[in-house]
């Protein structure tokens, strides 16, 4: 796929493209239709993000909650979307130790009890141990700001996605 293809195709091609781009929510690639045609992939990605920065706080919950927590019960159970267990195997959480493991549910089981989503990390270039450190670090920030940072990953997920989509 690039971007001329996806510039030129029909709406649902382009839905059917990157609708996964952001996690179980294709109403972003849905808003990028009317932006069309992209310059260049960081217009795209931009639009993209674009549409998330303007939604309603309802829809950015719901987007922040449609991530799997990291090394969680999805990955476990073989639920995660072919781009996480990507992701997440890309970073070796597939490969935790019983220690690791055990120490990153309970951060996870602690992040999410208190701010009522899963942690987010744009996992590429990640090892095992930064993603503990940034969970750990993370845990102590204010609400507000631990959103606001779920949204800035996302949007750092979205673009590797569409990086690798593109082949950049």
């Amino acid at each position: 796929m690039n971007l001329d293809a996806l510039n030129a195709a029909a709406p649902a091609d382009f839905l059917a493209a990157l609708g996964g781009i952001y996690e179980h929510s294709p109403w972003v690639a849905e808003a990028g239709l009317a932006a069309r045609p992209f310059a260049d992939p960081d217009a795209l990605a931009q639009a993209m993000a674009r549409a998330v920065a303007e939604a309603g706080d309802a829809a950015q919950m719901a987007l922040i909650r449609a991530h799997p927590q990291l090394a969680g019960r999805a990955a476990i159970a073989g639920d995660l979307t072919e781009s996480s267990r990507s992701e997440q195997r890309g970073a070796g959480l597939d490969r935790c130790s019983p220690e690791e493991f055990a120490r990153l549910t309970a951060l996870n089981d602690a992040y999410q009890a208190k701010f009522g989503f899963p942690f987010i990390l744009a996992v590429k270039g990640h090892t095992r141990a930064s993603i503990l450190a940034n969970l750990a670090a993370r845990l102590p920030n204010e609400a507000r700001d631990e959103r606001a940072e779920a949204l800035r990953q996302i949007d750092r997920i979205a673009r590797f996605r569409l990086e690798a989509l593109l082949g950049g």
